[in-house]
């Protein structure tokens, strides 16, 4: 079994026991959700898309795509320099556990996942403009597939950047793990908002270096 669906049956099970913990309707509903999820990690098939006529062969998922933008009091370049430095991020991603740089290009990534776990992939900057933009996009092979950019936009008078935010993935235990995810307070739209807010306090506040 392969690390999505570990962590699709890790988190049924918990849906399961926190269903059975509950009364009424909500806890029926919320043990349903999470014996499907464990199905379904189980399996590698779908039983509702199987029964919906859609096919009930090993579970896909579709791209989530994210961004948000936030206003820095910083010129570009030293916003930047920051960034490039990717074992930095981890102080601006909560979900970010470890970036590791392995050569020029290529970096190994790991991230929180729901209920305590975690998944790591590698990736490879595709498109580098110094005070600009950075580009990059998951291996082959990754646990979650992804791609993003970050740029760096100066605003007049050269002393501000619009720093804009924007990734594509694809979730572990696919749309239903999103869900999950959620559910268990880690919806990636929310923490980018989120994140980038206390990056702005905490870059303008102290002015760290690259």
């Amino acid at each position: 079994m392969d690390q999505q669906r570990l962590i699709g049956g890790a988190a049924g099970g918990a849906l399961v026991l926190l269903g059975l913990r509950k009364k009424g309707v909500l806890g029926l509903g919320i043990a349903a959700v999470g014996g499907y999820l464990a199905y379904r990690a189980a399996t590698g098939n779908d039983p509702v898309m199987k029964a919906a006529g859609l096919g009930g062969g090993p579970v896909s998922s579709k791209p989530i795509f994210v961004e948000h933008s936030v206003v820095i009091d910083r010129a570009p370049q030293q916003v930047y320099d920051y960034w490039r430095k990717l074992d930095n991020l981890p102080r601006i991603m909560s979900h970010l556990e470890e970036v590791t740089q392995l050569d020029a290009k290529r970096s190994r990534w790991v991230a929180k996942a729901p209920l305590g776990t975690h998944v790591e992939w590698e990736a490879e900057i595709v498109n580098d403009k110094p005070g600009e933009r950075i580009g990059w996009h998951s291996l082959p092979g990754a646990t979650v597939d992804n791609a993003g950019s970050v740029q760096f936009e100066g605003l007049p008078g050269g002393n501000s950047t619009r720093v804009h935010v924007a990734l594509s993935y694809r979730p572990p235990a696919g749309p239903l793990g999103a869900a999950v995810a959620k559910l268990f307070g880690e919806e990636p739209s929310q923490q980018i908002a989120e994140d980038l807010q206390k990056f702005k306090q905490s870059f303008e506040g102290s002015s760290p270096r690259a």
